[in-house]
């Protein structure tokens, strides 16, 4: 038997705890398979990578350098075919009241209209996209209220 997914739309607002952002714009993409934060300055020193999330665009943007001890590079092949690879690190999101564990590629995202991309990695036997709808999770958080 399997558990209930629950309907997401094709865009939200979701918290990320572990990476001291609340209600951030995110994009819901069954095209993706991987999930990716935009951020900047991206430098693996000594074992230790260090980035900017965000930037300056974005009203949570506090220009404090993130420290992930634990990260992996894998490659991403974008829609048009070509691949990169990227940094990845775990992180979780809060969406519906709840917090999940996500991976995250940290890509430089300022020309894209959202900070944050959720691919079907994530989403898989979490979620049913339906795309007329929008802001799902964030309006049923300000109901509980």
């Amino acid at each position: 038997m399997s558990k209930k997914k629950l309907i997401i739309g094709r865009t939200d607002r979701a918290d990320f705890p572990k990476l001291e952002i609340e209600n951030l714009d995110i994009k819901i993409d069954t095209g993706a398979y991987t999930s990716s934060i935009h951020c900047t300055d991206i430098v693996e020193e000594n074992g230790i990578l260090l980035a900017t999330l965000l930037d300056e665009a974005h009203e949570q943007y506090h220009g404090k350098q993130m420290r992930f001890e634990e990260y992996e590079i894998t490659s991403v092949r974008s829609s048009n075919g070509t691949s990169e690879l990227r940094y990845e690190v775990q992180a979780n999101i809060r969406l519906f009241g709840k917090l999940w564990k996500i991976s995250l590629t940290l890509s430089n995202r300022e020309q894209m209209r959202y900070p944050v991309l959720i691919g079907r990695k994530f989403l898989s036997s979490k979620f049913i996209v339906d795309s007329e709808l929008q802001d799902v999770s964030y309006l049923q958080g300000l109901h509980e209220n």
